[in-house]
């Protein structure tokens, strides 16, 4: 299945944006696909991602959630713009297990200050992939100044 993909200027804005994220760095995730109002952000799985039982933490899913989400939302924005995360809630429908885990955020409803996104976690084993979290998260579009 081919997916629509963001504009160059729109996909380098996203890429620098997330490269700058500590917190991506540091649980190894990156983003595989960026298209208008949907991005995917891929995690690898290794012992520092998991929790007691060997599964993905749901902290690990939660924030690879989010970040797509919001990233979702700010291929939409004007370039002198910013994302901010204003809430989500995600629930957890089977233990993330697989090679690696895939966020999809997925934009619902654009607004002009508050977007709405729907976000999906999939744990992915030899190619095949399970829904093991969804949720729903509201975003705020700021200028860059008002950081």
């Amino acid at each position: 299945m081919q997916q629509e993909q963001a504009s160059p200027e729109v996909q380098k804005r996203i890429q620098a944006s997330f490269d700058r994220q500590g917190l991506m760095a540091h649980l190894g995730a990156r983003i595989t696909h960026i298209g208008p109002g949907c991005v995917h952000i891929v995690l690898p799985g290794r012992p520092e991602v998991t929790q007691q039982h060997g599964y993905f933490h749901a902290g690990a899913s939660s924030a690879i959630a989010d970040s797509a989400g919001g990233y979702a939302a700010f291929t939409l924005f004007p370039k002198d713009t910013e994302v901010l995360t204003v809430e989500y809630k995600i629930n957890l429908l089977a233990p993330a297990v697989g090679d690696h885990i895939e966020a999809v955020g997925t934009v619902l409803k654009p607004g002009r200050t508050l977007t709405v996104c729907q976000l999906e976690v999939f744990g992915v084993q030899d190619g095949q992939r399970k829904l093991v979290a969804n949720g729903q998260q509201t975003l705020i579009r700021v200028n860059r100044h008002e950081q």
